[in-house]
């Protein structure tokens, strides 16, 4: 439900903007379903309104996904054995499905693939809903747009705090908050991200049996 009330408001405002630009509800629908990323599609709807071409929208796209690389690292042993539907929740792994399935177990009763299908297909249905319902209401009742992807950083902070509260060990997050602020600092805002993922990744891939070793005591 936390994502459920997250993802209609932030897909209602990519369905705004999508609109905005000049994109009608059938748009959002298909954006929707087979790209299913709210950075990615925020995105491509500023390219699009800058009449950036295809080979941009693939690169910049490209670029801007990288850290799912670093998610799918860590969820290898959970999709392990999966079954037939692995190739589903790797396409469905958004960061707020990722925060899910990376802190919560399946309920007593309920196999892995059942619950993490279940996940992400009614995250996925959540985003289609809201981005199409947003395309369609900001045709009837057009409105300023200034400011509402900020729903988009809200959600990113309820997931954090989430994270902060289900676990004992606080210092990933703390090497995510430090390395990106001294990554900014030395490298400016359009060169730090993948350099901050990496750096982060090898830190904790190294302190990885320690980690977990804390978690469990």
């Amino acid at each position: 439900m936390p994502i459920f009330f997250g993802y209609i408001p932030l897909g209602f405002a990519f369905g705004v903007m999508l609109q905005a630009a000049g994109y009608n509800a059938v748009w959002a629908f298909f954006m929707s379903i087979f790209i299913f990323s709210g950075t990615g599609q925020y995105l491509i709807v500023s390219m699009l309104a800058t009449g950036a071409t295809i080979p941009n929208v693939i690169l910049m796209t490209f670029l801007l996904h990288m850290r799912y690389f670093f998610y799918g690292l860590s969820m290898i042993d959970k999709y392990h054995k999966i079954g037939k539907n692995k190739w589903y929740l790797i396409f469905g792994l958004t960061d707020e499905t990722y925060a899910i399935l990376s802190t919560e177990k399946p309920p007593e009763g309920i196999s892995r693939q059942a619950f993490y299908t279940s996940v992400t297909f009614l995250n996925h249905c959540y985003w289609i809903i809201g981005s199409v319902l947003g395309a369609l209401i900001g045709g009837v009742l057009p409105f300023s747009t200034k400011g509402i992807d900020f729903v988009m950083t809200a959600l990113f902070a309820v997931i954090v705090v989430e994270q902060w509260k289900a676990h004992k060990i606080h210092f990933p997050a703390l090497l995510g908050f430090a390395v990106p602020i001294v990554s900014l600092i030395a490298l400016g805002a359009d060169h730090f991200l993948i350099p901050s993922l990496l750096v982060v990744s090898a830190i904790l891939l190294c302190l990885r049996p320690r980690l977990e070793k804390e978690e469990r005591l």
